[in-house]
């Protein structure tokens, strides 16, 4: 009995220890088998650490694949402090190279973490600096490989393209409003160390950094180039409190140049001031616009045949009275008999308010906000206004007749180009946009393309056609002759806008304006110059504004290969103009008989014979009285 007991505990026991044995054989099995993976990356983030290696920044662009934004290769300083044995001394010689204090460096070598930056002292170091670092060979003294934007045209489109910060994060412009494309996935350098820190005699691993999304842009480069040298003139010249001038593809939104003054290098973006750097004015900057803002009550009153060009007559004597508030031409005494024709080319306030009034207050209001007014674009940039419109309430009489030209209501620099793109592109109101196609940075095939929208009709096309013919006529017969080019169709508005100050208009103080496009027949091309107080000059928009959008078309003539006109609209010329005129086409004359046509002009030839077969300029367009001619001969 005692004995058969002892055996069935021993039996018990047995079964017992087996089935312990059992369960840690099953549950060894089962670590081994699916839990390996997980217990073997615990097992290596005790002993692996990462030496960080960045990622670059997509590239962004111009619309022709000239790069204007890039990076560049720096290395940046890490520690690990517990690989660092006599850390006052290292602390002593890296205070020393960077130029920083002793206590500084030594807060980062004494950190209980496995791996430190050096920040921002140890960022973005020069190569020499890098250099002496190296030298010194301490232990856990790291240079690791990072990237930095970089900006090849310097001050050059700044406000568009933005800026980064130092850990390569978008702050503004494109490069904030696309940071998570442009932004790729940082690498690293993987090494193995106890829990000491020491480091391990094992095989390091390197994780290639995956850069980011390149961006190209609507702009043009050289036509940038172009105004961002008008601007530069402008600030040397009249020494305005702002300047800007953009210019945009009526016909799709795209966005071909954008600049103002002041701006900054975003290379070295610290040293400029947050309210600079920030403000980039075609799109954040509101004021009353002026008469280019009289485009949209015309378009309204073609439209809504409230008034005609050519039968409708108008006597401006040098003011109207609205309920008591007398509203002044900016001609003392006024332009006298007008057709509504000539009440745009002089851009006649009263004749526009006798505009307005016509509409109504509800009809001109809708028409506003079909343009696009009262309400941002939607352009892909960061930080744009939307302006201030009265609201139909408000609207009096006297609102009335101060909104048909433009004062009292507040608008941007682009929603005056999108509504004029509109009111010249055959009806049709687009979204402005500025970027193009992202493309992958390995092959550079395309990602993502970006299409005009298919717009919103606010006009007719036999409305538009009429704008055009009325914004030409003020270029060649009104006030903005100094826009005119010879042989080119242009069209425009001048504006001279009164500016604000504690709810009163200040003396003396103007933001001059020109708007403009080409050709008019079928516009590729709105440009548009604002210029805040340009001092020792006639403030009017005509003087300062036009001339400089001149010299813009000037260049995009040559960058487009806009053909000449001959159907344009004369220029009429006062004694101070050059003068120019039509030039006879001598090709087929003898030579006798193309020197009396051309009789005035310089006449140059070259090769041999009698007989004209070829001259320069050719004939039949308009040449500057006096100018050479060069004519070759052949028998």
């Amino acid at each position: 009995m005692f004995f058969n007991q002892i055996h069935t505990r021993i039996r018990v026991v047995l079964v017992v220890v087996c089935i312990v044995l059992l369960a840690i054989v099953l549950r060894v099995f089962y670590i081994q088998v699916f839990q390996y993976n997980k217990l073997s990356n615990l097992a290596e983030s005790l002993w692996s650490r990462e030496l960080p290696i960045t990622a670059d920044r997509g590239s962004i662009r111009d619309r022709n694949g000239k790069v204007l934004a890039t990076n560049i290769t720096t290395t940046s300083l890490v520690v690990i402090p517990n690989q660092i044995q006599n850390k006052e001394e290292v602390a002593s010689k890296l205070a020393e190279i960077l130029q920083v204090s002793y206590e500084e460096v030594y807060r980062h070598i004494s950190k209980k973490t496995s791996i430190e930056r050096v920040h921002p002292e140890g960022r973005q170091l020069s190569y020499e600096t890098a250099e002496l670092i190296n030298n010194l060979g301490y232990d856990g003294v790291y240079l690791v490989k990072e990237s930095k934007r970089y900006y090849p045209y310097g001050n050059v489109l700044s406000h568009v393209l933005g800026y980064v910060g130092i850990d390569n994060q978008g702050l503004s412009g494109i490069e904030l409003n696309y940071d998570e494309y442009l932004t790729g996935e940082n690498g690293a350098i993987k090494y193995f160390s106890d829990g000491k820190g020491n480091r391990l005699e094992l095989t390091e691993i390197y994780e290639e950094p995956q850069n980011g999304i390149n961006i190209d842009l609507t702009i043009d480069i050289d036509l940038q180039l172009a105004i961002e040298n008008e601007l530069d003139n402008v600030v040397s010249k009249y020494n305005p409190e702002q300047a800007l001038i953009m210019a945009m593809n009526p016909k799709t939104g795209e966005i071909l140049a954008m600049s103002s003054r002041p701006n900054f290098n975003p290379n070295e973006y610290q040293t400029s001031s947050v309210e600079v750097i920030n403000r980039n004015l075609p799109i954040w900057m509101t004021y009353e616009p002026g008469s280019t803002f009289k485009i949209i009550t015309l378009s309204a009153s073609l439209e809504e045949q409230t008034i005609n060009l050519f039968n409708d007559n108008y006597y401006d004597g040098g003011s109207i009275t609205v309920e008591g508030a007398r509203i002044k031409c900016w001609k003392a005494g006024g332009h006298g008999a007008e057709t509504m024709l000539q009440v745009v080319e002089n851009s006649c306030n009263p004749g526009f308010v006798v505009m307005g009034q016509k509409l109504g207050a509800e009809t001109l209001l809708r028409y506003i906000k079909n343009f696009g007014f009262g309400k941002k674009t939607g352009v892909d940039l960061n930080g744009e206004a939307s302006g201030i419109l009265f609201s139909l309430e408000q609207m009096g009489p006297v609102e009335l007749a101060t909104t048909s030209f433009g004062q009292g209501i507040s608008v941007t620099p682009i929603q005056q180009v999108r509504a004029v793109s509109a009111a010249v592109n055959g009806g049709i109101l687009h979204t402005p946009y500025i970027v193009s196609k992202m493309t992958e940075p390995e092959t550079d095939s395309v990602i993502k393309l970006f299409a005009p929208d298919e717009g919103v009709r606010v006009i007719s096309e036999e409305t538009s056609k009429m704008v055009r013919y009325a914004l030409e006529s003020v270029v060649a017969n009104g006030s903005g002759k100094n826009a005119y080019i010879e042989n080119y169709r242009i069209g425009g508005k001048t504006g001279t806008a009164q500016k604000v100050q504690n709810g009163a208009y200040m003396v003396g103080n103007y933001i001059v304006s020109f708007m403009g496009f080409m050709p008019t027949d079928d516009p590729e091309i709105v440009v548009y110059v604002a210029i805040d107080n340009p001092k020792g000059v006639t403030q009017y928009g005509g003087v300062v504004s036009a001339p400089i959008a001149k010299n813009v078309f000037k260049t995009a003539i040559e960058l487009y290969d806009f053909e000449k006109s001959q159907d344009g609209m004369p220029r009429e010329y006062t004694w101070l103009d050059t003068k120019y005129t039509l030039l006879p086409d001598v090709v087929g004359m003898s030579l006798e008989e193309a020197k009396k046509t051309l009789k005035g002009f310089q006449v140059i030839t070259s090769g041999s014979g009698d007989k004209v077969i070829y001259q320069s300029p050719e004939g039949n367009y308009y040449a500057e009285e006096g100018s050479q001619i060069s004519l070759m001969l052949s028998n």
